[in-house]
């Protein structure tokens, strides 16, 4: 039975997909420790749905015609590299589950180089878990052949004024 952390469903769960979306932003988050239990949990399944399906790739070509100054007709063929059914449905659901965070421009990085970095990035956490952390963990589970304990919890002590048990989670 899952803790309730003292709050609502719905104040509960939006707590929950506020933090595991940190955890895989940010790769490690403080909190205290039933909480990071909780969000351990939804993390690990989070980037278990990502390591099964992140390879499901389709290439598709398409014939697309243009009008160039002299009026005359040119076809060329491009392809694209889309998601396949599996993908596509785990994209949606890891989207339905965290929060979409955005990319923060760098201190020394211009206007024109971080536009240049995100263009093709709509939801940067989750291309993040499709691109680094899927391969990540699935070569992990290849070598040691072992899936999950993608993370780790860290106990630091109690937090001054209510002694809760505070822990650092992070991704291993």
């Amino acid at each position: 039975m899952p803790k309730k952390l003292g709050k609502r469903t719905d104040q509960r769960m939006a707590l929950l997909k506020n933090q595991v979306s940190e955890l895989l932003w940010y790769g490690q988050i403080e909190t205290t420790l039933d909480r990071a239990k909780s969000v351990r949990s939804l993390a690990e399944k989070l980037i278990t749905i990502a390591v099964r399906s992140y390879q499901d790739d389709v290439k598709v070509t398409k014939t697309v015609s243009s009008v160039n100054a002299k009026g005359e007709r040119t076809q060329t063929v491009v392809e694209f590299t889309n998601d396949g059914p599996k993908k596509l449905a785990a994209r949606r659901r890891l989207m339905a589950e965290l929060v979409d965070l955005k990319e923060v421009k760098g201190e020394k990085e211009s206007k024109a180089a971080f536009k240049a970095r995100i263009k093709d990035a709509k939801h940067p956490l989750i291309e993040k878990m499709f691109k680094e952390y899927a391969p990540k963990y699935d070569a992990r589970k290849n070598e040691v052949g072992q899936g999950g304990g993608y993370t780790r919890i860290l106990k630091t002590g109690v937090r001054r004024g209510d002694a809760a048990k505070v822990c650092i989670i992070q991704l291993v």
